[in-house]
């Protein structure tokens, strides 16, 4: 019993619910019954659709910060390389290759590389991987273990002509004066680029493949000397061995000096 300002009793009365939120009171009971969990329920505009909840949204920035992430590593990888080792680095030859298997063929890729310091070191690599640049990064590997020195003339070209031969690929190179360029095509120019050689002929005689010319620049350029190592060799001064051509001992004098490795 209540009481009205006046300590009249008055007689309570039980509160009546709308037919709306007994059937929301309905459905938890329902709900809990069944042993589903029952969860708070907030206003609709609130939870929002699957965007809202970030579900699209979400994977979308996910997989956009990974590309991004694989980008800057990939950028990242082959900077360094460059700038550290301050090497040319050139790709000389790409191939796709096949391997069978018990379940059919697996394809990969085969690169060839050259590099080379632009002042008389030069080497050349080969790699094969699943992936284009993870075969260049074996071959780029593989060429830097391999690299050779070359006495070079002056610095810009090579000091006597030579012959280089590996299977059936023939190759000439010879010394050229200054201003004549590379004339060299194919595999032998990316060598001599990448050897810091400026006048050059050479002339390739039999197989077109890129790996065999790759092979015989580098047995004609094993065979390259230079005026300063054979005098050592056989116990003489340079202007010894430059004056029995004729020149006089001034010219020869002047001749030894301005060799350079």
């Amino acid at each position: 019993m209540m009481a009205d300002e006046n300590n009249n009793p008055v007689e309570e009365t039980p509160a009546t619910e709308t037919p709306a939120v007994e059937a929301s009171v309905a459905g938890d009971l329902q709900s809990a019954e069944s042993g589903d969990a029952i969860e708070p329920r907030g206003p609709r505009e609130g939870r929002g659709g699957r965007g809202g909840r970030g579900g699209g949204g979400g994977r979308d920035n996910r997989g956009g910060s990974n590309r991004g992430r694989r980008d800057e590593r990939g950028r990242g990888r082959g900077g360094d390389e460059d700038e550290g080792d301050g090497l040319i680095e050139k790709l000389v030859h790409i191939n796709r290759v096949s391997k069978t298997v018990k379940g059919g063929k697996r394809f990969g890729f085969a690169a060839l590389v050259v590099v080379g310091d632009g002042k008389g070191r030069v080497g050349f690599g080969h790699g094969k991987a699943r992936e284009v640049p993870e075969a260049i990064t074996k071959a780029t590997a593989s060429a830097k273990k391999k690299m050779i020195r070359v006495p070079l003339k002056e610095g810009r070209t090579l000091h006597h002509d030579g012959l280089g031969r590996f299977g059936a690929g023939h190759v000439n190179v010879r010394s050229a004066p200054a201003g004549t360029g590379i004339i060299a095509g194919g595999p032998m120019r990316a060598v001599f680029e990448s050897l810091g050689v400026a006048d050059v002929v050479t002339k390739s005689i039999g197989t077109s493949n890129p790996y065999n010319m790759i092979r015989a620049t580098f047995d004609a350029l094993a065979t390259q000397t230079s005026p300063k190592s054979v005098a050592q060799r056989r116990g003489k001064k340079v202007a010894d061995l430059l004056g029995r051509g004729g020149a006089s001992e001034a010219e020869a004098e002047a001749a030894a000096e301005a060799i350079a490795e």
